[in-house]
């Protein structure tokens, strides 16, 4: 297991020796590693040596902030192509022939379900044959539970939309079938 070093300044060396003398007198035996340690850390303004450390290590993070990664760009061209198979509507009017076009439409369709309330199947079936236009509702339900975005029971009862934050591409194919729904009412 590797060792932490913790750099350790005092500022007045002669009130550290003193400090230190004071609490040797004061024992009868020789301390031990960790007392030494926390005599160290007394003698110039700390609890104890785990207050230091805890003081060292706060001050380290905020010296050195966590490095935020920047969302991915979002490929527009994948958005377009998946936003052709809703036609201008906000019902998918033919499923995806790729992968990642299925993935993306499923978010849509996912946006539609109420969140944080459990839906009997009928419900769900409502609601996904309301935004498909080729009539497969089952299909869509189904690829919806096997991508993580619909939880039910062990029963196929009752349903409940499963809340994520989409990736960009689904945010922003979200947002445009919303915007052409939006413009035809």
């Amino acid at each position: 297991m590797s060792r932490t070093t913790h750099a350790f300044a005092a500022p007045d060396l002669s009130a550290l020796a003193k400090n230190l003398k004071r609490e040797l007198e004061a024992r009868v035996d020789l301390p031990g590693h960790v007392e030494l340690l926390n005599m160290l850390t007394r003698a110039v303004g700390y609890r104890n040596y785990q207050h230091f450390k805890a003081s060292r290590a706060a001050e380290d993070r905020l010296a050195n902030p966590p490095v935020v990664e920047a969302e991915p760009a979002v490929d527009f061209r994948r958005v377009e192509l998946t936003a052709r198979c809703f036609a201008g509507t906000d019902s998918l009017v033919r499923w995806p022939g790729k992968l990642n076009q299925q993935q993306l439409a499923l978010w849509v369709l996912w946006s539609f379900l109420p969140a944080g309330q459990e839906m009997p199947e009928k419900a769900v079936n409502e609601v996904l044959m309301r935004h498909n236009g080729f009539g497969d509702h089952v299909l869509i339900r189904r690829e919806l539970v096997n991508m993580g975005l619909l939880s039910r029971t062990r029963d196929c009862r009752l349903y409940r939309r499963v809340e994520k934050r989409p990736p960009p591409e689904a945010r922003e194919l979200i947002r445009w079938v919303g915007n052409r729904q939006s413009s035809r009412n």
